[in-house]
C-alpha cells in the first residue's frame, strides 16, 4: 500500500503536534475556541469564520472545506489577538478593513461610517427610477466610504454620479474604493450636504445621513461606539440634518426630480411630514426586512 505526500506529510505534522515537537491546531478548534470566547457577540460563528478568513487570507468555504487543516502557532496567535480585539467591542470590519455592501467590498476606517444591510434598500429603490439606457445625474450627499454612490455605479454606468463629504478622509477612502472597483462615473467633492454643489440641478438625490438622537443610549452600544460621531447624531430629536436637506433639495433637483433618504425605525412620520410641510408630491416610506420604516422619499415640488 502507498501513501500519498500529502497524507504522509499530514500524518508526520500530526505526529509532531502529538508529541509536542510541532504547535500546530485544527481549522475546527481554533473556531471552536474563538465562538466560546465571543460570548456576547450575536454572530459568534460567523465573527471568528470572517476573523480567521481574513488571517489566512482565505475564503469561508475554504475553511468549511477543510475544517481539519492545521494552523501553525504563529497565525494561531495572530488570529487570537484578531478575536481579542473583537471581544472588546471593534467592529469586524474596522479589524478587517473592509465591509461588503451591494455586491462591492469596500474598504472602512474609523473615519467612514460602516455600511449596513439595511442601506441596501436605498439603493434598491434609487435603481428602481434610474434608467439604464440614458445617463442620469445624481448626488449622494454625505457619502462616507461611497457604499451607496458606488453600488449605483456598478449598477448603472451611464449614470454621473456627484458624491460629497465634508470629511476630507473619508472622501479619500471612497475614492480609494472607486478606484479598487474601476468606477470612473463617479465624482468625490468636499463640503457639507449641498455646499459643493452649487446650482447644479440633479434628477436624482441621495443621503444617508445622521439621524440619531444626540444622547440616545444606542451611541454607547455595539459597533455603533466605533463610527465617527458625525456620522451618527444629528440634534435633541436626530432630525436637524434631515430637515436641513429635505428643505434645501428643492434647489438642486429638476423638474419631478426625487429625494430619498434614510432615517431612524421610529422617524418615519416625521420624515413624511417634513417631506409634506415643503411640498413635495407622492411622498412614500418604504420598510426594511424587519418591518421598520427605513427610506421615505417624494418627487420635488
Amino acid at each position: 500500500m502507498s501513501i500519498r505526500p500529502t497524507s504522509l506529510l499530514r500524518w508526520l505534522m500530526q505526529a509532531k503536534r502529538e508529541t509536542g515537537l510541532l504547535e500546530l491546531t485544527p481549522i475546527k478548534e481554533l473556531l471552536s475556541q474563538a465562538r466560546n470566547a465571543l460570548t456576547d457577540s450575536d454572530t459568534a460563528q460567523l465573527d471568528a469564520e470572517l476573523l480567521l478568513s481574513h488571517q489566512l487570507n482565505k475564503s469561508r468555504t475554504w475553511l468549511h472545506t477543510w475544517p481539519d487543516e492545521l494552523i501553525a502557532k504563529e497565525s494561531a496567535r495572530a488570529f487570537n489577538q484578531l478575536i481579542l480585539r473583537r471581544q472588546n467591542g471593534e467592529p469586524i470590519a474596522h479589524i478587517i478593513g473592509k465591509q461588503s455592501f451591494w455586491s462591492l467590498e469596500l474598504k472602512v476606517t474609523a473615519e467612514t461610517l460602516i455600511p449596513r444591510p439595511d442601506t441596501e434598500l436605498l439603493v434598491e429603490e434609487a435603481l428602481s427610477t434610474i434608467p439604464d439606457d440614458h445617463p442620469c445625474t445624481i448626488a449622494d450627499l454625505g457619502t462616507g466610504s461611497g457604499a451607496i454612490a458606488l453600488a449605483i455605479a456598478s449598477e448603472r454606468p451611464n449614470a454621473l454620479i456627484t458624491a460629497t463629504d465634508q470629511s476630507e478622509a473619508a472622501l479619500q477612502i471612497a475614492a480609494e474604493n472607486a478606484a479598487a472597483h474601476q468606477l470612473s462615473n463617479v465624482t468625490f467633492k468636499q463640503g457639507s450636504w449641498f455646499e459643493p454643489l452649487q446650482q447644479q440641478p440633479f434628477d436624482l438625490i441621495l443621503s444617508n445621513p445622521p439621524y440619531i438622537a444626540e444622547g440616545d443610549p444606542h451611541l454607547s452600544q455595539g459597533d455603533v461606539r466605533f463610527d465617527p460621531d458625525s456620522a451618527l447624531s444629528s440634534g435633541s430629536s436626530g432630525l436637524d440634518d434631515l430637515q436641513q436637506i429635505i428643505s434645501e433639495a428643492p434647489q438642486h433637483l429638476k423638474t419631478e426630480g426625487r429625494l430619498i433618504v434614510e432615517h431612524g425605525y421610529d422617524q418615519g412620520k416625521a420624515v413624511r411630514s417634513l417631506f409634506e410641510q415643503h411640498h413635495y408630491r407622492t411622498v412614500t416610506t418604504r420598510r426594511d426586512l424587519a418591518g421598520a420604516e427605513r427610506i421615505s422619499y417624494g418627487i420635488c415640488p
